[in-house]
């Protein structure tokens, strides 16, 4: 138990010496800490309530959601019933009562009809019930409408994409250690550390970012069009910039391509240096925008993003090589935004800013400075007490607590946790029992000091018998750590983090880093009476 080879003594120290130097990043001040060498460019992040920040809740709405599915079935009926070469003819679809209705031409394909619908529905999760349900009505007019287990099904996948998605624009505005978690059904938790004006992440998350270049309806009246008329086939969309004044245009329903082609979007310059989107489509997305403009030249095509037109250029020629541009009245901070939104996917679901707050640094740096002044009182209470009850062996288990502090910032930073209030109130929490395993084994070696053993007997029973305590009751914190941590969110999870780090330190550094001091001691000055 006290003898230590050179590869134990190398084993203790050099994890020990890793961790006090990536806690001291964390103490640097910004451009100190950027001249480092990456590996040790290791901090801990600060929570939105130690750094200031913007939180936001964001809500979606189910029945966007509902329309969105009801608008993907109808189109996939629609292709469904024109493939193979049995073409079955139906009327106009009607979505009305949030449920598709359609007649088929021919009675006597019904059934034919019902067989190649059917499949386009699917498993509503594990409930054993279909997303749709098709029926016939009147023998010859079909009806599929949509489930509320499907509805159910639909909204929990648009969330998690939602969530997904929000998290990777995030992450392009190179903010650090943001927030982002779904709350209940429909809504998701922003919290972005740094950020004090909130508007900008409002902007980038309001976006739904859906990219579409649909053809211009050349038929179609302007005046009707102005009015919300368009021709069989076509529909009416906003245009806020058109030249022509008319603030709405008519184009085809029919998608030529859409931003789920996309494989990149970067912000750039035109030839009269206003700026744009460049943008590049995947290899099918570049074949489909050159055959569409190849086929359709002097024809304008509408560039769509969620829902409105942002511009009609005329088709002047076949554009090939997979590249386009978005042109329209941006700014470059506005095109960089839609660059950002087009690059991280769209939004399968709109989102709404239901609540907005902003933190200032100030309440952080007063929870700081509250933080430090308690772990100070801590630490110098603590080391006091030790000092007092165990003497040299108090100074040992005091040096562990220090170093214990300084490795478990050190992993935080390796790790990239964040910091936050309630993590204060785990370092204190740590600190303060930090010693308890030492308390076991100092009281353990008196114990057997007053049963006779000599001292190096008292000192390797004191150990051997204690740790089997510590480590059982340390796995007892660690279990109710871990369940806070895979249950807990927010301000929970950052508590449970550094108790879980904390844990692990103190137990390795009052256990095996003051064992290795003792066992130097004992080595050194062969005590023959110890003072405990």
């Amino acid at each position: 138990m006290l003898n230590f080879s050179r590869w134990a003594v190398a084993g203790i120290l050099l994890p020990l010496l890793i961790g006090v130097l990536c806690a001291i990043p964390s103490f640097l001040p910004d451009n100190v800490v950027s001249r480092l060498p990456q590996p040790l460019q290791t901090r801990v992040n600060l929570g939105l309530d130690l750094s200031g920040g913007s939180h936001l809740l964001l809500e979606a709405s189910t029945q966007d959601v509902a329309k969105q599915r009801l608008a993907n079935m109808e189109e996939q009926v629609r292709t469904e019933l024109r493939r193979g070469g049995e073409r079955i003819a139906i009327g106009d679809i009607s979505s009305r009562g949030g449920k598709l209705s359609f007649m088929v031409r021919n009675p006597a394909q019904v059934d034919a009809a019902v067989e190649r619908i059917r499949p386009l529905t699917q498993g509503a999760g594990l409930t054993g019930q279909r997303d749709f349900n098709v029926e016939v009505v009147n023998s010859s007019t079909i009806v599929v409408t949509p489930t509320s287990a499907g509805i159910d099904n639909a909204v929990k996948s648009a969330m998690e994409v939602a969530t997904e998605v929000i998290r990777k624009r995030i992450d392009e505005m190179g903010t650090r250690e943001p927030t982002i978690q779904q709350q209940g059904g429909n809504r998701i938790v922003v919290q972005v550390p740094g950020l004090q004006d909130p508007k900008a992440l409002k902007d980038l998350l309001g976006q739904t970012a859906k990219l579409e270049f649909k053809l211009v309806d050349t038929t179609a009246n302007p005046a009707e069009a102005a009015q919300g008329r368009a021709p069989v086939g076509s529909e009416v969309l906003p245009y806020p910039d058109n030249p022509s004044g008319i603030p709405a245009i008519a184009v085809k329903r029919q998608v030529m391509v859409s931003g789920e082609d996309l494989t990149d979007a970067t912000q750039g310059y035109d030839q009269n240096n206003q700026p744009i989107v460049n943008i590049r489509f995947n290899g099918s997305g570049g074949r489909k925008f050159g055959q569409v403009t190849s086929q359709n030249v002097n024809r304008p095509f509408a560039i769509i993003l969620d829902g409105k037109v942002l511009s009609a250029p005329n088709i002047n020629e076949p554009i090939l090589g997979g590249s386009a541009q978005i042109s329209g009245n941006f700014t470059v901070e506005s095109a960089n935004q839609l660059a950002i939104a087009l690059r991280s996917g769209k939004l399968p679901v709109a989102l709404t800013v239901v609540e907005e707050r902003t933190v200032g640094p100030q309440l952080g740096a007063d929870s700081i400075r509250a933080g430090l002044v308690a772990s100070i009182i801590a630490v110098v209470a603590v080391a006091a007490f030790m000092f007092v009850s165990y003497g040299r062996f108090g100074m040992y288990a005091n040096l562990a607590v220090a170093i214990n502090v300084l490795v478990i910032l050190g992993v935080m930073g390796i790790l990239g946790a964040t910091l936050t209030l309630p993590g204060i109130a785990g370092f204190v929490l740590t600190i303060g029992t930090a010693v308890d395993a030492n308390v076991l084994i100092y009281e353990r070696i008196r114990e057997e000091r007053r049963r006779g053993r000599g001292v190096v007997q008292a000192i390797q029973f004191g150990y051997k018998e204690a740790s089997r305590t510590i480590f059982e009751a340390n796995v007892t914190h660690a279990i109710a750590g871990g369940i806070m941590l895979a249950l807990g969110s927010g301000p929970v999870k950052g508590f449970a983090i550094v108790l879980l780090i904390g844990i692990a330190t103190s137990v390795f550094t009052a256990v095996t880093f003051t064992r290795l001091l003792v066992a130097r001691w004992l080595r050194t000055h062969r005590p023959t009476e110890i003072h405990i």
